[in-house]
Parts: C-alpha cells; structure tokens; sequence
C-alpha cells in the first residue's frame, strides 16, 4: 500500500508538471505591437493584447499574496486569508445549524415510518429547489446579508444529512435491534448504544456531502450579497480585471474545499466498523 501511494504521488507530479509546462507553453508573451498613441498612453493602454497569464505570473502573485495574507487596507482591499476566513465563518456556522436539524429529524424520519411518509412529500418538493433561488426571499425576511448568506448555506446543507442519517438509521440490521429489546434497553438508550454506531459512517456521508455544497454555494452567495468573502474577491478581482486574482483565488477554493473534505473524510474513518 505505502508502495502504490508513492507511486501515485509521483504520478501526480509529473501529470501536474506537464500540465503546467503546457500552461506556461500556450500563454508566450505577445509581440509588441505599434507604439501607443498619446491618447491611449494618457487613456493607460498597454501595449499587450489582454491574455490569460501563465501559471509562472501567477505563482508570483501568489507568493505576493500569501506572504501577508491578513492586511487590510480598508472595505474593498483585503487580505486571502481575512477573506477565505469570512467565507469558513459562513460555512461552520451555517453548516452547523443544519446539522442541529437535519441529525435529530433523520433519527425520527428513520425509526419511524409514520413520519417518513408524513415529511417526505415536503422534503422531496424542497430538496431540488437551488438554494440561490432562496436568496432574495432571506434577504427580504432577514435584511442582513450576512444572516442571509448563512440562511443560503443551512438550507443547502440540511438535505443530504437529513436524507442519509434517515437511510442510515432505517437501515440498522434488525437483529441488533432486537438484541436491545431483548436486553431490555429504553429507546433512548437503544437509539444512542446501538443504533448511532450502526449509522454513524452514513451520517458522516451525508455530512461530507453537505460540506462540499456548502463550499460551492457559499462563493455564488457572496458574489450576490457582496461585501466580504472569497466569492466577494473573485468577482471585485474580476472587475478590476485582475486575472492573476481571479486564478489565485480559483485556486485558493479548491485547496479549502480539498481540506474540507479530508477533514470529514478523517473523521468519517473513526466511526467505520467491520461486521
């Protein structure tokens, strides 16, 4: 196993060097072309045609921006790290609050089936609905955007745990549960001693899931509210047509949302067991 992960890492290497080489490869520089007149010089033409800027142009200004991450030089000039902090804010706190709702209600959805059939018609109506879509009607209820961004990111988050903690928990083996009644164990304790270890690897799904989601939403919400945020950086880079910005900060997303996930995904290794 140590052999083959080596070996995939060196793999990874070498498909990024050449994906990079052959970034570097198609963005040459352009010739120049004729000199600027006075009015464009006084208008600050450049004399460079607009271009995508290679992988080695954005490295730097990627070294630029990670050595001081957490300035901050008034309203529209902060820092990556005070902004990706904003938008990890957002995220917990939203997600979080989803997780307070969705946890408990999947338990009753899936040791109930009355329940199931009661609330599924109003999960399946809601669960397709984008939670952007939702975003004009919280900022109308709320009138705080940043209550309203964290709205946006419970509503996408409570779907997947509530769906996947009910599948868990309908899904414990029978037999466990009959062990329980046989050992004369309150529901309360049954649910927690028996049926919470037999769910807990689909619940952590379901939260892993949630947690992508939550990070992909929280960039579309905050280009809308603005303000601050990661989302917020990308569209002010891209109006300030700043393509080294916007790249860096494509990239910056998915790094969080990498570390995002193997968090979970390590947690999510605690909690599996074998039969």
């Amino acid at each position: 196993m140590a052999s083959l992960n080596m070996r995939a890492l060196l793999l990874s290497l070498v498909i990024l060097a050449l994906a990079l080489g052959l970034w570097e490869a198609l963005n040459p520089p352009p010739e120049a072309t004729a000199a600027l007149s006075e009015y464009e010089l006084l208008m600050g033409g450049a004399d460079q045609e607009a271009r995508v800027p290679p992988p080695s142009q954005v490295l730097g200004h990627a070294w630029d921006e990670l050595s001081n991450p957490f300035y901050d030089a008034g309203p529209n000039d902060k820092g990556i790290g005070i902004q990706l902090a904003y938008s990890l804010y957002r995220v917990l706190t939203g997600y979080l609050a989803a997780a307070l709702v969705a946890i408990p209600l999947g338990f009753v959805i899936g040791m109930s089936p009355l329940m199931y059939r009661a609330l599924n018609p109003f999960i399946q109506v809601l669960r397709p609905i984008s939670p952007l879509a939702w975003m004009p009607l919280a900022l109308f209820i709320i009138k705080d955007s940043e209550r309203s961004a964290i709205f946006v990111i419970f509503i996408c988050s409570i779907w997947p745990m509530l769906i996947n903690t009910a599948f868990g928990v309908a899904n414990v083996r029978g037999d466990w549960i009959k062990v329980a009644r046989t050992h004369e164990l309150s529901q309360l304790k049954t649910a927690f001693l028996v049926i919470l270890p037999a769910a807990a690897p689909t619940i952590l799904t379901g939260m892993r899931i949630s947690i992508g989601i939550a990070w992909l939403v929280i960039v579309a919400a905050e280009m809308l509210v603005g303000g601050t945020g990661i989302g917020y950086y990308v569209w002010n880079e891209w109006n300030n047509l700043d393509l080294n910005s916007v790249i860096f900060s494509i990239l910056m997303i998915g790094i969080v949302g990498m570390l995002l996930d193997m968090a979970l995904a390590a947690v999510a290794k605690l909690v599996q067991y074998e039969e």
